[in-house]
């Protein structure tokens, strides 16, 4: 686990007490975000995202299998993550860590609230056979804010995937069936200041942690509270705020991006 310097912290709390962030940001203000879609060939769909210095692919793979009993008619979406070594010294090989499956948790349950796949549309057989959809993860490097990178890049690589169907004798490739995606966005607190997308530094001294996702409209799909501080009911909602501005940018961006 990283230790910061008390100086270091020091200063970046000083700094924001006069509205400032070290990377000359607005606390309201995300860093610059790259998609890039399709880098892997072999995938279904793919996608590698790049908020600031924080770097992450996505890769979609699919294959037929049965159903949950209590879902007969429904496919079946699980999403994993890794978190590669080189990717920060804190990261370890080995079975998945803590952090890593909440990753994981926080992008499905976004992904999955939201209903941004029709799950309805990717059966084959009900109670026989449907499409299974593997959404896996991987942190290249590693600066701060991976909730919104992973979702980012998992959307953008579900949006540009094809069911496989050709090679499973089940008719010609097509889209996934995919609705309005929500866009993930994170706030973290910190002696009682609030700024959103938080670089590496800047959650190393957070004290909350809240991601929320929205939708084109506006509206909240999921919400993630994170590490053992709290927020007030004002705090809340201008996290809601700032994450609805910004959710909209990058929705925007992400069409532009994948070509619809």
């Amino acid at each position: 686990m990283t230790v910061m310097p008390q100086i270091k912290k020091d200063y970046i709390v000083n700094l924001a007490k006069q509205g400032k962030r070290v990377d000359g940001r607005k606390f309201d203000e995300f860093r610059d975000i790259k998609i890039e879609p399709n880098i892997i060939s072999k995938a279904e769909g793919s996608a590698r995202v790049r908020i600031g210095n924080t770097q992450v692919i996505a890769g979609i793979k699919m294959d037929v299998g049965e159903p949950y009993p209590d879902s007969p008619e429904s496919g079946v979406m699980t999403t994993a993550a890794e978190l590669i070594p080189m990717a920060s010294p804190n990261f370890e090989a080995g079975p998945p860590r803590e952090d890593a499956i909440e990753l994981a948790r926080v992008v499905d349950r976004g992904i999955r609230e939201s209903e941004v796949i029709d799950v309805k549309e990717l059966c084959i057989e009900p109670g026989e056979k449907v499409w299974i959809i593997f959404i896996d993860i991987h942190i290249i490097d590693f600066d701060g804010n991976l909730f919104d990178a992973a979702s980012l890049a998992a959307l953008t690589a579900l949006m540009t995937a094809k069911v496989p169907a050709e090679r499973f004798e089940l008719g010609e490739d097509h889209p996934l069936p995919l609705k309005e995606p929500p866009i993930s966005c994170t706030s973290v607190k910190f002696d009682d200041i609030i700024i959103i997308d938080p670089s590496l530094d800047e959650e190393l001294i957070a004290e909350a942690r809240l991601t929320v996702a929205v939708d084109k409209k506006g509206d909240i799909r999921a919400m993630q509270k994170g590490l053992n501080g709290s927020f007030t009911l004002d705090e809340i909602k201008k996290v809601i705020k700032a994450s609805t501005i910004n959710g909209e940018k990058i929705q925007k961006q992400l069409y532009k991006n994948v070509g619809k």
